[in-house]
């Protein structure tokens, strides 16, 4: 008998490449100990929490026997929450932004879903440069929209701003980028950003209405080498963040996030509200209330991250000694190195695999021929993960 939607059914037999590689994991840690395996598979944040969380969530239960302690709040976050992000968000994104600019959501995801909600007709398209999130086709299909992937340049992964131009049509109603990326670790410059930019400002006058700019910014804490993320709200007026402080302020299981909308647009408080609307009537409601105040507790810290850096020279050594092309990233917890010789990016994840190697296929991020490794794991596995690695790597080339 059919219990699922035949698109449900069709989604859970096609399930994430991150999910199959988790599953795998699992049975390989059944099968030799969790200690055998190097598992670069998952990208889940593993840092502590700053001290100013745990000492707001201390002075929380203090608070929980007041009138409303745990209730409910207006649907866009408490007012007091949505000003002190409001003033934090205006920083990042040199833009000065009030509370009525931005919605608290139930994380990232939870906003992607919202902003598309409200501003996707059926059919209607989102493109990304691809590598790309997986998740993005599904935010987007939710709502009967589809996405429209546009292959970045190889090695690089820079933005095809050519590409993108010539993917835009009358059905075009977003363009969402991810900088850093997850999972290239590039960071958009502020030269490809100004020229995505005049795309979009030719785009929406040619076809009479704005086809916005998504930047999907959960990474944007975690850059290297003193690199910055570059503000998009200045550059087009038809721009929208999202962002979350499941990686920032290791809150990850919290699902604190939020979606800002540029001032400068017109008629950016109908946007707003069509969010506020949407984190309802999918039945968010609103995003948690001690995360809110968590989040409030702790804006401008970080967890601290030194633990990311480390391990990604320790990666780039792994990957050096067994001979694979890679960019070293700019940003975020992850590697999306180069398979090595003529073989597909599924086959040396099995060859990885029988080396009790967990890694995720480019294929499963929209990009054929390069491996994600996700640095959320203890430096040990790494040492661990070196001689295999290389083994597998020149059977690869071997073949």
């Amino acid at each position: 008998m059919q219990l699922v939607s035949p698109q449900i059914e069709k989604a859970m037999s096609g399930s994430s490449w991150i999910r199959r590689m988790f599953e795998a994991g699992m049975e390989l840690k059944k099968k030799y100990g969790a200690d055998a395996v190097c598992d670069f598979s998952l990208g889940n944040p593993d840092l502590v929490p700053p001290k100013q969380i745990i000492d707001a969530l201390r002075g929380l239960a203090d608070k929980v026997d007041a009138p409303a302690g745990l209730g409910y709040m207006p649907n866009a976050g408490y007012p007091d929450a949505r000003a002190a992000l409001a003033a934090y968000v205006s920083k990042e994104q040199e833009t000065e932004l009030k509370g009525e600019h931005l919605v608290i959501t139930v994380g990232a995801a939870g906003g992607l879903n919202c902003l598309f909600r409200a501003i996707l007709t059926p059919e209607e398209e989102v493109i990304c440069p691809a590598p790309y999130f997986v998740e993005y086709g599904s935010y987007v299909g939710n709502y009967g929209g589809v996405l429209k992937p546009v292959p970045s340049t190889p090695t690089t992964f820079r933005l095809n701003l050519a590409g993108i131009e010539a993917a835009i049509h009358e059905k075009t109603r977003a363009v969402i980028i991810n900088s850093p990326n997850n999972p290239a670790g590039v960071i958009y410059s502020v030269e490809e950003l100004k020229g995505l930019a005049d795309i979009l400002a030719r785009a929406t006058e040619k076809y009479g209405r704005p086809v916005f700019l998504v930047s999907d910014e959960p990474y944007r804490f975690l850059a290297f080498d003193g690199a910055t993320v570059p503000a998009v709200m200045p550059l087009y007026r038809y721009s929208v963040v999202v962002g979350s402080f499941s990686k920032n302020l290791a809150l990850a299981g919290e699902r604190v996030g939020y979606v800002a909308c540029n001032p400068a647009m017109e008629g950016v408080q109908q946007l707003v509200a069509g969010v506020i609307l949407t984190n309802r009537i999918l039945g968010y409601v609103n995003a948690p209330c001690i995360g809110q105040r968590l989040m409030m507790a702790a804006l401008g810290a970080n967890a601290d991250a030194s633990a990311y850096v480390r391990r990604r020279k320790k990666m780039a050594e792994l990957l050096d000694y067994a001979g694979l092309e890679y960019q070293m990233p700019a940003g975020t917890f992850y590697f999306f190195p180069k398979v090595p010789g003529k073989m597909g990016d599924v086959e040396f994840v099995n060859l990885l695999t029988e080396e009790k190697i967990l890694a995720v296929p480019g294929s499963g991020f929209g990009y054929a021929g390069y491996i994600r490794l996700a640095l959320c794991v203890d430096e040990k596995f790494i040492d661990i993960a070196r001689e295999g690695f290389k083994r597998a790597a020149d059977k690869a080339r071997a073949m």
